[in-house]
């Protein structure tokens, strides 16, 4: 099941991933910090170590993965347009859930975007 889906920006290809408030709830709990780890696995099994963290201060939370992230973005050759999701899953052998992430790149005929693929 799909958590959130993004179309990455210059930005979130090459600093941090800035995240809806929403992913929140689906993590681990902060226990009074403002930054949680969590695991996921991409689509040929490696598991990545992510941190989300919010602002200290302020009205607005405004989540963002930064560490790990880099490195993902890195070894996956993220770019601007690209689509990355994050979903749980549950495995089958052991039964037990997990998050996943996976990269989706754009689909383009005659230089439209007519969807993404798998990458």
């Amino acid at each position: 099941m799909a958590i959130f889906s993004k179309i990455l920006t210059k930005t979130d290809a090459e600093k941090r991933l800035s995240v809806p408030i929403k992913f929140l709830k689906s993590l681990p709990p902060f226990k009074s910090g403002h930054a949680v780890d969590f695991q996921a696995k991409d689509e040929r099994g490696k598991v990545w170590t992510f941190q989300c963290s919010t602002r200290k201060k302020g009205q607005y939370k405004k989540p963002v993965l930064s560490k790990g992230w880099l490195a993902f973005a890195n070894k996956k050759k993220l770019k601007v347009g690209d689509k990355i999701v994050f979903y749980k899953g549950r495995d089958q052998e052991t039964e037990k859930p997990f998050y996943g992430v996976r990269v989706e790149r754009e689909i383009k005929l005659l230089g439209a975007v007519i969807g993404y693929m798998n990458a």
